[in-house]
């Protein structure tokens, strides 16, 4: 399974394609390594003994022999975990990736931000098809987009028909050129970054299909905090964070950084499938995604917020049941079958359904899913925004298993 919409959002048609013609820009070698080590948190998970994931890590060690500068992976079975390690954090210094660095999450963070709301809901403080309007009167209006008309449950399934703000030109020029390289450091507010998307007129009327926007879940964002009071950030620390024990997992608000160790990050800042020259865009003002992909966190981690979801340990079962409704994907990019709330479902070469979510930003691509009873999880994340692999997900749970596993 390639990498579907969210992971594409910073870098467009760039991470269609591996480009094996840089292989030789990136110099450093395969760093291949396989670790066997505990969870990044909560209870102790027993290290998985011996190579049980053979065909996942000849998945991480192609990618890397095709362009990428580094790939880490981890696979939860249980309390059993796996980490897989291929290729640098550094094309500089040749530093090696490690299991335990932490990344930008991109639109994994919606499964985060969904999860927040739906807690809310069940609470009491609102309900899913309170309209746009209500938490946020005259915000969403002009261009012939209406709040009155979208609910909270549409910004969560992508069927508000509000336009997808990283499509403006403009918007695009800043942050997918190496205009990017200066822009990066730009703060921006929630409000700037809705007005972008609408600017523009709807692409179709609330309710009428599925198609991926971040732009309703800025709105998500924006709606988390005048339901509570409290900071996006806050709620997020309150109702997921701490629940789970996810020590690791951080929102970053205006900062440029990522805290602990983490991989340098990569990208061309060019949608010219020809361009060669790669730049260093670890730093990035992640005020620019907010509730639409700002969480910085680990595959550790990931995998057991996945985990927690959908064993029922973070929401009630009606909660988390309308979150897995699934709207069929009628966009025109995804793989993915169908998309809930924050949450999208397909199925591997081998027939196994899987739910999760992908996210990219300047410079990384990440995607973590799990099977439905949350048993088996995998997190992966590449530093460079070109290049994908769809086997490595799809080894997990159809390839090079060792005996006995299923």
């Amino acid at each position: 399974m390639a990498v579907r919409t969210g992971a594409r959002e910073r870098t467009g048609a760039r991470t269609r394609t591996t480009r094996a013609a840089v292989v030789g820009a990136l110099t450093a070698a395969v760093a291949a390594t396989v670790l066997a080590t505990p969870a990044a948190a909560g209870p102790a998970a027993a290290p998985d003994p011996g190579p049980r994931y053979d065909a996942t890590q000849r998945a991480l060690d192609d990618l890397v022999r095709q362009g990428a500068p580094g790939v880490i992976a981890q696979v939860r079975t249980g309390d059993r975990v796996w980490n897989g390690v291929s290729g640098v954090a550094d094309r500089t210094t040749g530093e090696p990736r490690t299991a335990n660095e932490r990344f930008r999450i991109a639109s994994i963070t919606k499964t985060f931000v969904a999860a927040v709301l739906l807690d809310q809901e069940a609470d009491g403080l609102l309900s899913l098809d309170d309209t746009v309007e209500k938490w946020l009167p005259g915000v969403v209006r002009g261009n012939g987009n209406d709040g009155r008309a979208i609910t909270v449950r549409q910004l969560l399934n992508h069927s508000s028909g509000l336009r997808e703000y990283m499509s403006d030109p403009e918007y695009r020029r800043k942050f997918f050129t190496k205009e990017y390289l200066k822009s990066r450091y730009e703060t921006w507010a929630p409000l700037r970054t809705v007005g972008v998307g609408l600017a523009h007129r709807p692409d179709f009327a609330p309710g009428d299909r599925h198609a991926y926007s971040n732009t309703g879940y800025v709105l998500a964002g924006m709606i988390i905090e005048k339901v509570s009071g409290n900071s996006y950030a806050r709620e997020v620390r309150e109702r997921v964070l701490k629940p789970l024990g996810l020590r690791h997992t951080t929102l970053p608000g205006d900062r440029v950084t990522i805290p602990g160790p983490h991989p340098r990050m990569y990208s061309f800042l060019s949608e010219d499938p020809g361009a060669t020259e790669v730049h260093d865009v670890t730093e990035q003002n992640a005020s620019q995604a907010f509730g639409d992909g700002d969480i910085i966190s680990t595959t550790g981690d990931v995998n057991r917020f996945l985990r927690g979801l959908l064993t029922g340990g973070l929401l009630p079962p009606r909660q988390l049941a309308a979150m897995k409704a699934m709207l069929p994907n009628s966009g025109p990019v995804g793989g993915y079958e169908g998309y809930g709330l924050g949450l999208y479902r397909y199925r591997t070469s081998c027939g196994t359904t899987v739910y999760g979510h992908s996210g990219g930003a300047a410079g990384g691509g990440s995607e973590a899913v799990a099977t439905e009873d949350g048993r088996r999880s995998v997190t992966v994340n590449v530093n460079a925004d070109w290049a994908w692999s769809e086997h490595i997900v799809d080894s997990v749970f159809c390839g090079g298993r060792g005996k006995g596993e299923r």
